[in-house]
């Protein structure tokens, strides 16, 4: 009985055959530079070595990091950090963009210069082109920013 209950508890510690979900990563196919734009072609899916692991700060899977850029260089073959991408800047320094104030039924636009590049969601400064007023503003998906009162 013992023997029984020892060969059952050694048989659900050692892992059975085929791979577990964690034991593959995406991984650079090439060298990514910083800046660039992670394409289907630039990564594959690659077995991690034995006695590795891939931690919750790693990439899982390619959907996580195709569209992404990078914030550094990444090399063939290594699991790439979260920390090290970052989505697309729908809004870069110095071109005009569309700039909004919506306040119940009230809409204003007019045109400004982002002062920083940003992605959706994040909150830039803008100079607005006309009075030269400096001022904060959330990036829309759209790729125009909204402002609010303060």
């Amino acid at each position: 009985m013992m023997r029984a209950l020892l060969l059952l508890a050694f048989l659900s510690a050692v892992p059975l055959g085929g791979a577990a979900a964690q034991d593959v990563a995406p991984v650079p196919t090439r060298v990514i530079y910083p800046g660039e734009t992670i394409t289907s072609g630039a990564i594959q899916e690659a077995k991690l070595k034995r006695g590795s692991r891939l931690t919750s700060d790693m990439a899982a899977s390619a959907e996580e990091l195709i569209g992404k850029v990078s914030r550094r260089t990444l090399l063939p073959g290594r699991t790439i950090p979260l920390s090290a991408l970052r989505e697309v800047y729908l809004v870069e320094s110095g071109k005009p963009v569309e700039v909004r104030f919506v306040a119940g039924g009230l809409i204003i636009a007019t045109t400004a210069v982002p002062l920083q590049d940003g992605s959706a969601g994040d909150m830039i400064k803008v100079r607005n082109m006309d009075s030269g007023t400096v001022f904060m503003g959330v990036v829309l998906a759209d790729g125009s920013i909204q402002v609010s009162a303060s």
